[in-house]
């Protein structure tokens, strides 16, 4: 499952990108007379709030990564390509079933999609987000087992999931841009995680 979804993201953000550059190039004097910085390859920082959800609970984290992509304009106003991301936070959830102990911990998240938005302005972007991704958990019991007898295990697994997101984005410059977004992730053992953070890009046009 985690194979087709990826396949299918990157597939499509292929044919989305091809897309992007041919609009680019039919109206390259268009673009040019925009003046958008959001228009080629990007990379960026964030940092914000983590709330990592698992076993009716949640934990509050600060977390941190970045995110990279390539911008394609499409008809002077619509802003669409692929992005891949990074996210880093350790939330945990302790609860007690049985008598025991058991501690669900999130470490990082990985994530490749399709990022489409809209200039309200050549400087001003919002845009939604949509795609795969796959976080690194670590599950841990220690006390009585379901026959009343000691028992413990320790498990590091990598969950599937989707992402959906939204936020925007302001040029300084022709190459920086600071910004602000949401995202939720939705993971196949039944946790999930929202986070909000801030982001500080640098665009490098074609």
């Amino acid at each position: 499952m985690r194979n087709t979804l990826l396949v299918a993201s990157l597939a499509t953000a292929l044919g989305v990108t091809a897309a992007a550059q041919a609009q680019d190039a039919a109206t390259s004097d268009t673009v040019s007379s925009n003046g958008t910085s959001f228009r080629g390859f990007r990379a960026e920082v964030q940092a914000g709030g983590d709330r990592f959800q698992s076993q009716g609970t949640h934990d509050n984290k600060f977390g941190w990564g970045g995110a990279a992509g390539f911008d394609g304009v499409i008809a002077d106003k619509f802003v669409v390509g692929p992005e891949v991301s990074y996210w880093q936070s350790r939330g945990e959830n302790v609860t007690n079933p049985l008598g025991g102990t058991y501690a669900q911990k999130s470490f990082r998240e990985i994530g490749a999609g399709i990022r489409a938005g809209y200039l309200v302005k050549p400087q001003i972007l919002v845009y939604g987000i949509g795609g795969y991704v796959n976080d690194k958990q670590r599950a841990a019991f220690t006390g009585p087992n379901n026959s009343g007898t000691a028992g413990a295990f320790y498990n590091v697994v990598h969950s599937d999931g989707y992402q959906l997101g939204a936020g925007a984005e302001y040029s300084l410059t022709d190459m920086f841009s600071v910004g602000a977004g949401y995202r939720y992730s939705n993971y196949a053992d039944h946790t999930s995680r929202q986070r909000v953070f801030l982001s500080a890009g640098i665009h490098f046009k074609p």
